[in-house]
C-alpha cells in the first residue's frame, strides 16, 4: 500500500501547470471558523492596545497590571486558532513541520539585530512567508516566531504576548496583499518592501501603546494622562514615539527594505518551491500496489 498524490475530476489542472498563471499554493486555506477566531483574537488585541486611550482618571490604568492576564488569555486564543484552522482546513504533518521550520529560523534571526538600533531583519521573513504561504499560516508563523524569539533572547515579559499578536498581524497582513497568484517579479518585490517598511513603523507604533501608558517619569508634554480628551493623548503619544522610537522603526524599516531587494525574489523562489513540493492542496489517497512480479491487469 502507497500513498499517492490524489485530484479528483473535475478540479482542474494542478498548482503550477496549464495555460494561464499558476494558482499558488497554501499551507493553510481559511474557513469560517478560522477566519472568527483571527477577527474575534484581533478585536480583543485592538482593545487590549487602544482602551487606555478612553479610560478615565479612576480607572487606576496600568498595562503593567492587565498584561499578564491578556498573556494568559492569549496563548488560549492563539492555540484556538490553531485548532480551528485544523478542523476547517486540515494543517497537517507538512504545514506543521514548515511552520516550524520558519519560526525557527524567524526566532534565530531576531538576535542578528535586536538591541542595535532597532535592526530586525526577522521582519523580512514573517512578511515573505505570510505573502507566500497566507493569512492564516503568516498569523500564526509570526505568533510563534515572536514567541520562540523571546525564549532564546531571554525577552519574556508583560510585553511578549502583545509582541506576538503584533508579529501575527504584520504577517498575516502580507497574505492578504493583492495578487498572490498573478504578481511576480520586480513588481511583487517592490509591493513587499513597501509593506514590510510600513508594517515595521507600525509595529513599533503599535508596541509603544503597550508601555507608554505606565512609563513613570516622563515629561508632561509626551507623557499619557488618564481621563485627558483623546486628541491630546493621541498628540502626546505622537510626540512621545517621536522622542524615544522613531530612531528604532526606521532602521528597522530601512533593512526590511533592503533584505526585500536583495534577496527578497530567492527566497519567495525557495518558499514557493517548496510549498509545491510539499502539495499542500493536494490531497493523499492510499492505494494498494499489486504484488511485485504480478501482472497487471
Amino acid at each position: 500500500m502507497s500513498a499517492r498524490p490524489h485530484r479528483p475530476e473535475g478540479d482542474g489542472p494542478p498548482t503550477g501547470s496549464g495555460p494561464g498563471p499558476a494558482r499558488q499554493a497554501r499551507a493553510v486555506r481559511l474557513g469560517p471558523r478560522s477566519v472568527a477566531a483571527l477577527v474575534l483574537i484581533s478585536a480583543i488585541g485592538v482593545m487590549a492596545f487602544g482602551w487606555p486611550l478612553l479610560a478615565d482618571s479612576a480607572s487606576g490604568l496600568a498595562h503593567s497590571k492587565d498584561a499578564p492576564w491578556l498573556f494568559a488569555a492569549l496563548l488560549p486564543m492563539l492555540l484556538a486558532v490553531v485548532v480551528a484552522t485544523i478542523a476547517d482546513t486540515g494543517l497537517d504533518a507538512k504545514a506543521i513541520a514548515m511552520l516550524g521550520v520558519l519560526a525557527a529560523a524567524g526566532a534565530a534571526m531576531r538576535p542578528l539585530g535586536a538591541g542595535t538600533a532597532g535592526i530586525e531583519p526577522m521582519f523580512f521573513l514573517m512578511v515573505l512567508a505570510g505573502r507566500v504561504l497566507g493569512p492564516g499560516f503568516g498569523f500564526v508563523l509570526g505568533s510563534v516566531a515572536m514567541f520562540a524569539s523571546a525564549l532564546l533572547t531571554g525577552g519574556v515579559g508583560p510585553w511578549m504576548p502583545f509582541q506576538m499578536l503584533t508579529m501575527g498581524w504584520v504577517s498575516m497582513g502580507a497574505g492578504l496583499l493583492p495578487g498572490p497568484d498573478r504578481l511576480r517579479g520586480r513588481g511583487e518585490l517592490a509591493m513587499l518592501a513597501a509593506y514590510g517598511a510600513v508594517s515595521a513603523v507600525l509595529y513599533g507604533l503599535i508596541m509603544n501603546l503597550q508601555g507608554w501608558p505606565y512609563i513613570a517619569g516622563m515629561a508632561s508634554g509626551v507623557s499619557f494622562v488618564p481621563g485627558d480628551p483623546l486628541a491630546q493623548n493621541l498628540a502626546r503619544y505622537l510626540a512621545y514615539c517621536l522622542a524615544t522610537s522613531l530612531g528604532w522603526d526606521l532602521p528597522r524599516a530601512l533593512v526590511t527594505v533592503l533584505l526585500t531587494g536583495t534577496l527578497g525574489g530567492t527566497v519567495l523562489r525557495a518558499l514557493r518551491r517548496a510549498t509545491r513540493r510539499a502539495a499542500f492542496d493536494v490531497p493523499v489517497s492510499f492505494t494498494s500496489d499489486p504484488p511485485r512480479g504480478a501482472a497487471s491487469p
